[in-house]
């Protein structure tokens, strides 16, 4: 009861606070604010966003407009939900909206802002992506570990090939796959047992681990917009962030440790990403960004984990299961795949420049279910005009990735899963994914574009095509593809609300399972 009471004194302090400092330090701006629903007190409009903010905020700005202004809170947030205004401010302001704002997701779970994806724009930030961007990202470097790739979506295909006829949920070894692939180039070994010998507890709990973390940074935590509000935690986000951190913590503070103990060198096979920061943390490294410490090695291992695994394996759940509601475009896709791989081996990765169809089944699926459906937020350094509008300084800004995509003004029937309008003679031959069409930005765009674009269209690309190539898939007796429920479970990351469970059936000769 005391708590309780605490809790209700200290609402209504904060709101005779608000109401006092609005009545006499009402900011007044030279250009108006864009237009926005009507904000509650103190709240503002936390309240319109509900449990799927990429859903509400594009329904949103279907009233209000593409350049949406919410009172998040005490902080101003603006919402872009179109191409063009999407443009203004990645492009023509992208310099102004480089940095990160203060969030509950970066300080608990990410170092406290010492890792890639949330740290300040600045030397450290610049070194950390230089870091990546060479030793793991670089064209050399994603050619130089291809094998690996392939190796694990061979251990795949594996997997799902003795499973014979029993259903399967496809998300989780997709998941293992992927995640075993980036572990082998940054640690120099899989984290997890082979799919095929069954169900591994540690993968569960690894993907659970990140599904969570992804759930928890994409919550509006209270205490983000209303600092006054934050030592109360209302919704407990911020303790169970700390509790997650801590599991993550411990596991990849053992797997730094091991790697210590190690000597490294010796072989090629040695060169891995973990060595490489090990060895610029006793250097001084970069001029701007000084020596790596300990926190940064694992926040830098936890972004990647995090960022390169589950996005990368649900991309690819969300395209088969497209494909099993639209059994034509899985047979044009098998067809075309056949005629370059043929039916006695599997897809390799210098087959994917000749599957025109393949590339643009993917692209599409990252249209219709981008990784990302809100951007990760930016603040504006410095208050701009943008479309005759103030944005003010502290903004925060959040691009609905997932609105632009489905917008009928970009896309003819833009609800439709339709590869065709990549092609030659569709409505978007030349349109790309990778930053600079603005249309389609599953991997955002300007200086804060996912680091890590080019292994992840090679990685869903590489999956998507060997299992269009090596299976027919079915759903359990008694569902039709038509009613295939395709929900979506809003974090960070989209999630489909329903994993699916699929039954591979085998197209190829024996020998291609084997190989």
């Amino acid at each position: 009861m005391a708590i309780f009471s605490l809790i209700l004194y200290a609402v209504i302090f904060s709101f005779l606070l608000h109401s006092i400092l609005s009545l006499f330090f009402r900011k007044r701006y030279p250009l108006p604010l864009p237009p926005g629903p009507k904000p509650w007190p103190i709240i503002g409009n936390l309240v319109h966003m509900g449990p799927k903010p990429h859903q509400s905020t594009a329904a949103m700005a279907r009233t209000y407009g593409p350049l949406m202004h919410l009172k998040m809170g005490f902080v101003d947030v603006v919402v872009v939900a179109s191409a063009s205004v999407a443009a203004q401010f990645l492009k023509t302001h992208d310099a102004n909206f480089s940095s990160r704002p203060p969030n509950s997701g970066a300080k608990h779970l990410a170092y406290n802002y010492q890792d890639l994806v949330f740290a300040p724009y600045g030397p450290r930030w610049r070194m950390l992506r230089k870091i990546c961007s060479v030793h793991l990202f670089s064209a050399k470097a994603l050619d130089d570990f291809s094998h690996v790739r392939q190796d694990e979506v061979k251990t795949l295909t594996r997997a799902l090939a003795s499973a014979r006829q029993e259903p399967v949920k496809l998300g989780q070894l997709l998941n293992v796959c992927t995640t075993n692939a980036l572990a082998r180039v940054m640690l120099g070994r899989r984290v997890f047992a082979d799919a095929s010998a069954g169900v591994d507890p540690q993968a569960e709990e690894f993907k659970s681990m990140v599904v969570e973390a992804m759930v928890l940074a994409g919550i509006f935590n209270i205490g983000d917009f209303i600092p006054a509000l934050d030592w109360l935690d209302i919704q407990g986000v911020a303790a169970k962030m700390k509790k997650l951190h801590a599991r993550f913590d411990a596991f990849l503070t053992s797997i730094l440790e091991e790697h210590k103990s190690k000597q490294f060198g010796e072989t090629k096979e040695d060169e891995d990403l973990l060595s490489t920061l090990i060895s610029l943390k006793k250097e001084e490294g970069d001029n701007e960004g000084g020596k790596l410490t300990d926190s940064e090695i694992k926040a830098l291992l936890l972004n990647l984990f995090i960022a390169g695994t589950d996005t990368s394996s649900s991309t690819v759940e969300w395209a088969i299961a497209e494909l099993i509601r639209n059994p034509r475009i899985l047979a044009q896709a098998q067809q075309e795949i056949d005629k370059v791989v043929g039916k006695n081996r599997l897809v390799m990765e210098s087959d994917l420049a000749q599957l025109t169809y393949l590339e643009a089944i993917v692209k599409e699926t990252l249209r219709l279910h981008p990784s990302t459906p809100l951007s990760l937020p930016r603040i504006a350094s410095e208050s701009c005009e943008i479309n005759g509008y103030f944005i003010p300084k502290g903004s925060t800004l959040l691009v609905n990735v997932w609105a632009i995509a489905r917008d009928p003004n970009e896309w003819a029937d833009p609800l439709e899963f339709r590869p065709e309008r990549f092609l030659p003679g569709g409505e978007k031959p030349k349109v790309d994914v990778r930053g600079n069409d603005f249309e389609v930005i599953p991997f955002g765009a300007g200086r804060r574009i996912c680091a890590g674009m080019n292994l992840g269209i090679r990685m869903v690309q590489l999956m998507t095509a060997t299992l269009i190539h090596a299976f027919n898939w079915d759903l359990p007796i008694g569902q039709s593809p038509e009613k295939l429920n395709m929900e979506e479970a809003f974090g960070l990351t989209l999630q489909r609300a329903d994993p699916l469970v699929v039954h591979p059936g085998l197209r190829l000769e024996a020998q291609a399972y084997i190989g």
